[in-house]
């Protein structure tokens, strides 16, 4: 059942693939979109500025996407339990949560904005940062931490509105940010010639102007965002329910994140033609995530809501074509890999020894795509079931595995550097079982949710 004006998808009735489907394209387009939004800094600064200055966005990168996840994981959270409450039909409990998530989402990221930005300077000199290009790391590091406030806005308001059934809006408001920042980027890096500092800027400013008005146009179009003075009241309940799923979705992109710097860190030691072969399938992984992703993506607001209803057999029925999904787009892309990999490296690069190395490494990693499918498979469901346990378990699994596959593989004499793909592989072979085994333990759950009906 949809709603015209608000673009509303109510995942509780029809056909599941249809539905999935329907609310997955939206999203991929705009994953895809911002995967060209965090490549445009980087693009002009390193045209327009230079080596330096690019460097030192680069230093930053890993570092913002940690605090970044911190925050995102709580509007996560409040997401999920947002499409819970619509799909149960509660529209008052659905006006709460929008209200008390905006809460946290304004404490929150001010908290970890000040504590990012007072921390800068350590970080980076923890992560060896060059001393020619500490000054502009950190320049641009504290404005982005500064700006964490506006940058978590947009994704507050995206995540609601998805957990509606609405993946149309936050897509052209995703789109218009990325035409916005790229202006931006050439007038304070170009004309005005701010460098780094110009491309932090418009990050911050882009980021808040689109999400001021994608809450405008959520305000102005969709019934839910109509708040009244009532509505307005602390729910501590729902605040509860929100930290206590949204906490331990942060905490798995954190660790994600920190392990990947240790990861880094043993690609480093093999040279630059390793590094340079890393980077371009690292560039490709990306790009081969953002269907998984936004599979996931879907999966969560459609199990939400579904849960919500006390549809069990819905989300059962989810999960099983969540997988058929899945698994097509895996058996399509490893031929793709397999045979054409020196041709998809080339798009990056033109030096023949690192085309070379990056096509075994992506003829490596290919092996091991349905298990990176699966993990955002069964995670959308157990997020959308509100398992908090599940996303902090699978970010300590994957976080160990960074940390101690790739020394144990490389140390290996037969395999050297190629231990650097096929620990990828199978840290997410062990992710991907590990969801697996918490699913099956979870199936109990649903049954008894379905005897209770």
């Amino acid at each position: 059942m949809r709603e015209r004006k608000s673009a509303m998808l109510r995942m509780t009735e029809g056909n599941p693939v249809r539905l999935i489907v329907l609310f997955s394209i939206p999203m991929l387009i705009g994953n895809l979109f911002q995967q060209v939004y965090n490549l445009v800094d980087s693009v002009i600064v390193g045209q327009f500025v230079g080596a330096d200055a690019l460097a030192a966005i680069g230093a930053t990168s890993s570092v913002n996407f940690l605090f970044f996840a911190l925050c995102n994981g709580i509007g996560s959270g409040g997401g999920i339990i947002t499409s819970q409450f619509f799909g149960k039909g509660d529209d008052n409990a659905v006006k709460s949560c929008i209200v008390n998530t905006g809460y946290v989402m304004l404490v929150f990221p001010l908290a970890v904005g000040i504590l990012a930005s007072s921390l800068s300077v350590p970080i980076l000199r923890l992560l060896d940062t060059p001393p020619e290009i500490m000054d502009e790391s950190v320049a641009y590091l504290r404005i982005m931490c500064a700006g964490i406030v506006f940058v978590s806005l947009y994704n507050y308001v995206s995540s609601i509105l998805r957990a509606l059934g609405d993946s149309k809006t936050p897509l052209l408001f995703l789109i218009f940010s990325c035409l916005l920042n790229t202006g931006l980027d050439v007038l304070f890096v170009y004309v005005f010639h701010l460098s780094v500092r110009g491309a932090g800027y418009a990050t911050v400013i882009s980021q808040f102007v689109s999400g001021i008005s994608c809450l405008a146009y959520a305000t102005k179009k969709n019934k839910y965002f109509k708040i009244t003075r009532e509505d307005l009241r602390f729910n501590g309940e729902i605040v509860y329910s929100v930290l206590k799923l949204g906490i331990p979705i942060s905490l798995q992109f954190s660790l994600i994140a920190i392990s990947c710097m240790a990861l880094q860190r043993v690609v480093n030691s093999f040279g630059k033609v390793a590094v340079a072969s890393f980077t371009a399938t690292s560039r490709i992984e990306q790009i081969i995530h953002q269907p998984y992703q936004t599979l996931g993506a879907a999966l969560a607001t459609y199990t939400g809501q579904n849960y919500g209803a006390k549809q069990m057999e819905r989300v059962k029925a989810g999960y099983r074509y969540g997988l058929m999904i899945m698994a097509c787009f895996s058996f399509m892309m490893l031929p793709v890999m397999q045979f054409l990999g020196e041709n998809v490296i080339r798009i990056f690069v033109d030096d023949e020894s690192v085309i070379a190395m990056g096509a075994k490494a992506l003829r490596i990693t290919s092996l091991f795509y349905v298990t990176l499918g699966l993990i955002y498979v069964v995670r959308g469901v157990l997020n959308g079931l509100g398992d908090a346990i599940f996303a902090l378990l699978n970010g300590i699994v994957e976080a160990i595995g960074r940390f101690v596959v790739p020394a144990a593989m490389v140390g290996i004499p037969a395999i050297g550097v190629w231990g650097i793909w096929w620990s990828v592989g199978i840290v997410w072979a062990a992710s991907g079982i590990t969801a697996y085994m918490r699913y099956v333990y979870f199936k109990k759950k649903l049954s008894q949710e379905r005897n209770q009906i």
